[in-house]
């Protein structure tokens, strides 16, 4: 019963029935639906709460979790003297794009499948410090055609969920280090450095529930303004 509640619950969450804004419905309510003990279904939200699936808000109940993957990059990167504060974000270009062996792999797609491609510079006190190139399934994410670059925001995951119904859940991160022509000759003029200066590259897939690839992202920063910093204990 347990093993097939949970399922249930998954696949709920998977097709997106319970929005993150909202809390699920109380486990009382839950238990007579589907006519399992108390004790079952508490099992079940523990075991999807340790998954990352849902989380527990205190006084306010038990929501589908989103990633809060947008300041991620800041364990990375530092800007200004005191490296606080938030990158504005300016889309330069966006346009349906032909996959490469590499994107397609990352959204797990052919090559040679359409994709829509967003190029974007992000600036801190008005100074470029990163550029990112984004990739995005299509069909899933034709909304953001009919959205204009100004209006995207700052934040991007917020505009998936909010115009496409895509919500990210999780997302897995790589570092390489290379020259700044290395990937695109025209990244060195908009981050104001010398072809052959080194910049640190995360490159990003961002899943779904359903552990989906909704985003393939390479985002581009100088290395003098890396810092990896951990507590190991």
């Amino acid at each position: 019963m347990h093993a097939r509640l949970r399922e249930v619950l998954v696949e709920r969450i998977r097709t997106g029935e319970w929005s993150p804004d909202q809390p699920l419905p109380a486990e009382s309510a839950l238990v007579e639906y589907y006519g399992v003990s108390l004790g079952t279904m508490r099992r079940v939200f523990r075991d999807l709460v340790d998954e990352g699936l849902l989380e527990r808000h205190q006084g306010t109940g038990t929501f589908v979790r989103r990633a809060s993957l947008d300041a991620s990059l800041f364990r990375f990167f530092r800007f200004g003297s005191t490296g606080s504060g938030f990158p504005e974000s300016r889309i330069l270009s966006a346009a349906r794009q032909v996959s490469t062996p590499a994107v397609a792999s990352a959204l797990r797609t052919t090559t040679g499948s359409e994709v829509l491609h967003l190029h974007r510079l992000r600036l801190y006190d008005g100074q470029p410090v990163l550029v990112e190139d984004i990739w995005l399934p299509l069909p899933l994410f034709e909304a953001i055609e009919r959205i204009s670059p100004d209006e995207l925001g700052d934040l991007l995951y917020p505009t998936y969920e909010r115009h496409c119904g895509q919500i990210i859940a999780a997302a897995m991160e790589e570092l390489t280090v290379e020259a700044a022509d290395a990937a695109d000759a025209a990244d060195a003029p908009l981050l104001g450095c010398a072809r052959s200066e080194p910049v640190v590259v995360v490159a990003r897939v961002a899943r779904s529930h359903d552990a989906r690839p909704l985003e393939y992202r390479r985002s581009r920063g100088l290395a003098h303004t890396f810092r990896y910093r951990i507590d190991i204990r």
